[in-house]
């Protein structure tokens, strides 16, 4: 793992690469039981997991650019 990402980069990218795509929803559920069932900081803490977890799958994901064509 690389020292100069935070916790939660670490966290998203293994599950990530464990999990694919299906992390990211399986994070946003879990956040939200969290913050329903009173643990806002948890639900905090998995939201800074889920969005490193998506910036992460669109910049692998991202559709490359040659000049002004789009695919």
């Amino acid at each position: 793992m690389d020292l100069r990402r935070t916790r939660a980069e670490n966290l998203a990218l293994t599950m990530l690469t464990r999990d694919g795509i299906a992390a990211i929803w399986i994070l946003h559920q879990s956040a939200a039981r969290a913050y329903r069932d009173g643990h806002k900081m948890a639900a905090w803490a998995i939201i800074e997991i889920a969005e490193a977890a998506e910036r992460e799958w669109l910049r692998r994901n991202a559709p490359v650019v040659i000049g002004d064509w789009r695919p």
